[in-house]
């Protein structure tokens, strides 16, 4: 199903990201993962292409995988980072063959160890150039882009970001995804935003359920996302103890995503790193929007 039709045509679009693995090991408990997901029945499965492109082909045979074995649409994430514009027609032309049919087109982060983006000498600079080079050569192709409640870390202010968005939306893409967030409030101010600039396409929370404090520490510390203070103040108090840092962050998102389908969000896009354990125990707990 592509992405478009999964917020025109489905009551609730539930999604779930995961990372290519390194090892063999890693590749076993993605797809332990991949089994427990199937029987929440998530309008797709997105894949992440990892940085500087390192995962470009396993992305692309993850995605085949989770269709033919799994009988669920995938999203393959899809970046500028370090391809020629040939390169990159070439990889699109390889997923387009290989029945992918959803894309998650985004900038991408600089290579490690370099603190600015810079294009590929012949390649892209911007997400919203990529999403151009898509809808002209494979126009069929659903595609999400991702959006910050809380701004890029690399955009000067709110207002420049949401512009740099705009761009993203005018040029083809039919969703936005946002970055993790834990107020609320930031991403319903951002959905009013979005509407006042006129951005009409689905905005789909993306939720990260914290499971351990360290972690989710760093993760936020590099995506500019706060953690409200009792919250933070909950878990640093508990951050010797593992079992009760997961306690409270699978309340918390609970708690979350409740008020987010409250507020009539079109689906949530959950974060999972990889295991299902937190995500589980949340989908248990809610009460998804489903056809009468």
């Amino acid at each position: 199903m592509q992405i478009a039709d999964v917020y025109r045509e489905l009551p609730f679009g539930l999604s779930i990201e995961i990372f290519p693995p390194k090892t063999p090991a890693g590749d076993e408990a993605l797809f332990a993962t991949l089994e427990r997901a199937s029987h929440w029945n998530p309008a797709f499965i997105s894949c992440t292409y990892g940085a500087g492109g390192s995962t470009r082909n396993r992305t692309i045979d993850l995605c085949a995988k989770i269709q033919n074995d799994f009988d669920i649409s995938a999203t393959a994430h899809f970046t500028c980072v370090g391809s020629t514009r040939a390169e990159l027609l070439e990889w699109l032309e390889d997923a387009h063959s290989r029945g992918i049919s959803n894309i998650m087109a985004l900038r991408g982060d600089p290579p490690v160890g370099e603190e600015q983006f810079v294009p590929a000498e012949g390649g892209l600079q911007y997400a919203n150039d990529l999403v151009t080079l898509i809808r002209e050569n494979f126009p069929d192709f659903g595609i999400g882009v991702a959006g910050y409640p809380e701004k890029h870390p690399e955009a000067r202010n709110l207002e420049v970001d949401l512009h740099n968005l705009q761009r993203k939306v005018d040029t083809g893409a039919d969703a936005v995804f946002t970055q993790l967030f834990y107020d609320n409030d930031s991403f319903l101010r951002f959905r009013e935003d979005c509407e006042e600039v006129g951005i009409e396409q689905p905005i789909i929370p993306g939720i990260m359920p914290i499971t351990e404090f360290a972690r989710i520490k760093r993760i936020t510390s590099m995506c500019g996302a706060e953690i409200p203070p009792e919250l933070f103040s909950k878990l640093e108090a508990a951050q010797d103890d593992k079992d009760a840092q997961f306690e409270i962050g699978v309340e918390f998102a609970i708690q979350q995503c409740q008020n987010l389908i409250y507020e009539g969000v079109p689906g949530i896009h959950f974060y999972v790193l990889n295991r299902m354990d937190a995500c589980d125990r949340i989908l248990e707990s809610l009460d998804l929007p489903s056809e009468s």
